[in-house]
């Protein structure tokens, strides 16, 4: 993965930032898990799926769906 870059102005403060967009999805991903974890709530149920070890085909999903 290529590495992070900065920004600077004339007076090399630091004014921004290039990053991989690898490490920009896996940025995102974590900030929206931290906040579905605010809740109590979506805890429980990210924790109950994680744990679930059985499923529904997709095409069954859509249909339930009406998708």
């Amino acid at each position: 993965m290529s590495q992070v870059q900065y920004i600077s102005d004339d007076q090399n403060n630091i004014t921004g930032v290039i990053v991989p967009i690898d490490l920009w999805h896996e940025l995102l991903a974590e900030k929206e898990t931290a906040y579905l974890l605010e809740s109590e709530t979506m805890k429980e149920r990210l924790l109950q799926a994680r744990k679930r070890d059985q499923g529904i085909p997709f095409e069954e999903a859509c249909e339930k769906l009406g998708i």
